[in-house]
């Protein structure tokens, strides 16, 4: 049989789509359902099979949604699968504090900044949320169930792309099972780990923190009011994010994200209960009464890392493939759900018009899109967590200083509090709630 005749039988029995993407995480399979929804074919590839990934030790992690998230996911159908699981964000308390030596709780500073949600009402509208707080399984969930509503969408799990040859012509993917996947792009939503930057020769610049988030939930005797809290304490930032209620003992919940030096954490985890309790009590506070953290530890190593492209030759990158930020301000997912949301709509309109999706011009114009966004992201988190994460009276004085004035500033903190709910900028379609 000639070299053009295995060609030809290769490419008939080879699975067609539009886009494969590879990675399906939260953004990946964000990106699958806004192109699926919109009648791209896509095929969705991981390493995982769906089953371990809806697992709930499997990641341990919430997600921020901020307010123009959730109207992209309305927009592709996935918010009303998750909306009982999500606890609204009214209020953002951020404050410095510090550990007291006695071993009592971290008392915290009197000078804070103050984000109430009422501040970014619109005149005569209703005064809605900043964001809501999301346990990532349920998210995962719903991102699952969506999917397999489109006929569009393929997803193979457990399967790994073993190849991927791209050319002027399209994509080829082969699997390690020895299927074939053709398209005109290929997306890695592979989050850090990924490998397919590396084969178009897209560096990675990368910078650890010597910092470890620690991950657990925690019951509390007293309702939380929807309120976040950021405490920068010396060693990072120690969050407590509103959770729904247990669904089954009605106990009050928050998420814990606990940022502490590298070589601390460790210890830390292995610590029996009781001492672990006391060590998570001290840092956490009296606010809310009697608190205790609940389930499993999970740990998390923190770094920030930026690619130096966001597109090569039919290849594009979206979330932590592109950019993995610090968790500081609970923007890295919001900020891969944008890069999903402005590839589908380049992808899409030039769908539409009968362009070839894959061509260098469409990535380019994907790449312009988001390559301001992403770098003052970067900047924004990087700075915050270097400022914070130091016990220098002197910048803790001129920061405490900085936290009050702004805090004294309602024009300056509704900007900031439009900028956290994802409103600002040039906003794709489904975060303005529009569908593609």
């Amino acid at each position: 049989m000639s070299g053009e005749q295995t060609a030809q039988d290769e490419t008939k029995a080879a699975h067609m789509a539009d886009v494969a993407i590879v990675g399906a995480g939260l953004i990946g399979a964000s990106l699958a359902a806004a192109l699926g929804s919109a009648g791209l074919g896509v095929v969705l590839i991981d390493r995982l099979p769906v089953s371990a990934q809806l697992a709930a030790t499997f990641d341990g992690r919430t997600t921020a949604v901020a307010r123009s998230s959730r109207q992209a996911l309305e927009a592709i159908g996935v918010w009303g699968r998750i909306a009982a699981h999500a606890a609204p964000i009214l209020d953002i308390r951020i404050s410095d504090a510090r550990l007291d030596p006695s071993g009592g709780p971290a008392p915290t500073s009197r000078l804070h900044l103050h984000f109430d949600h009422r501040e970014a009402q619109r005149r005569g509208g209703p005064a809605a949320p900043m964001g809501h707080i999301v346990e990532n399984r349920h998210l995962r969930a719903a991102l699952f169930e969506a999917l397999e509503t489109l006929p569009a969408v393929k997803i193979f799990a457990p399967a790994e792309a073993v190849e991927a040859v791209r050319d002027e012509g399209g994509v080829r993917i082969r699997l390690a099972d020895g299927r074939i996947i053709r398209a005109a792009l290929l997306v890695s939503a592979e989050g850090r780990g990924g490998r397919l930057h590396e084969e178009a020769g897209i560096r990675i610049r990368r910078t650890g923190y010597g910092q470890t988030a620690i991950v657990v939930t925690a019951e509390h005797a007293l309702p939380h009011l929807g309120v976040a809290q950021e405490k920068f304490l010396p060693t990072g930032p120690f969050a407590i994010l509103p959770m729904t209620d247990d669904p089954l003992s009605g106990a009050h919940r928050s998420s814990i994200v606990w940022t502490e030096r590298d070589d601390l954490v460790p210890a830390l985890l292995r610590l029996p209960d009781s001492d672990f309790q006391a060590e998570f009590a001290r840092r956490f506070g009296e606010h809310l009464g009697a608190v205790k953290a609940i389930g499993p530890r999970f740990s998390y190593p923190l770094s920030v890392q930026t690619a130096e492209r966001l597109a090569a030759l039919r290849l594009a990158l979206v979330g932590d493939a592109a950019h993995g930020i610090h968790p500081i301000a609970g923007q890295g997912w919001n900020l891969g759900l944008r890069d999903a949301a402005a590839l589908a709509e380049v992808l899409v309109d030039s769908h539409r018009l009968g362009l070839d999706i894959g061509h260098a011009s469409v990535l380019a114009q994907y790449e312009r899109w988001r390559r301001v966004d992403s770098l003052s992201m970067i900047a924004v988190t990087d700075g915050l967590n270097r400022l914070f994460s130091n016990d220098l009276a002197p910048v803790r004085l001129v920061r405490d200083l900085g936290l009050a004035a702004v805090n004294r500033m309602p024009p300056l903190r509704r900007f900031f509090i439009q900028h956290a709910m994802g409103l600002l900028g040039d906003l794709p379609r489904l975060l303005r709630g529009e569908p593609l």
